[in-house]
């Protein structure tokens, strides 16, 4: 009995491998590249899960924020607004260089409840702090060379973060405060850091 059942085995093994001989004799693909190509596969579509349930929430919380102010008190402008982040698509540097990731204030560029942006500093000075709509909080800490008149640069982590979260858009910006010209690491801690507004940035960074 025992033996039968080993031959049995030993001849379903044996077909099974002739049939992967077989296969990729016609097809000129392995099994092995077969299992690894499904992997990939599977492993993309996860991630695109997470990027998916990263996005919503997040959105979710911004629209809290503008819906927990009376932003009619607030002087509005319309500005053009597209994302950039500290790479060399945006800014040319590279990771490494010492000043790679630095903001035109000093400051470190950050998404945050409160993050950094850019503007053009004859319309917006540095330290000013805008509600952007779909975005947040955004405090001038940066400019750029293609950032004049009514634009803006709104700070993301990653280049699909730009593409996925926001592109280029027409918006009716907030201006919720004036800056000096000046602005620091410290400044923007306070920030985030706000009693008042740690409801939403606990649900912002748990979401993240």
């Amino acid at each position: 009995m025992l033996k039968r059942y080993c031959i049995r085995i030993m001849m379903t093994c044996l077909l099974a491998f002739a049939l992967c001989v077989t296969w990729k004799a016609f097809t000129g693909v392995s099994l092995l590249e077969i299992i690894k190509l499904y992997e990939e596969t599977s492993a993309k579509e996860v991630h695109a899960a997470e990027i998916e349930k990263k996005v919503a929430p997040s959105k979710e919380v911004i629209n809290a924020l503008e819906q927990a102010n009376d932003w009619s008190k607030y002087r509005v402008i319309e500005m053009t607004a597209t994302g950039y982040t500290s790479g060399v698509e945006s800014t040319g540097k590279r990771p490494g260089h010492p000043e790679y990731g630095i903001t035109y204030s000093g400051v470190k560029a950050k998404r945050d409840l409160y993050s950094t942006i850019a503007a053009d500093l004859r319309v917006f000075p540095i330290g000013t702090i805008l509600f952007v709509p779909g975005y947040g909080y955004g405090v001038v800490a940066d400019k750029g060379g293609a950032i004049k008149g009514n634009r803006l640069d709104l700070y993301y982590d990653t280049v699909q973060d730009v593409y996925s979260q926001w592109g280029k858009k027409k918006v009716n910006v907030y201006v919720v405060k004036v800056g000096d010209g000046k602005f620091t690491e410290e400044q923007l801690t306070m920030l985030n850091q706000d009693e008042t507004m740690q409801v939403f940035r606990g649900q912002y960074l748990k979401q993240r």
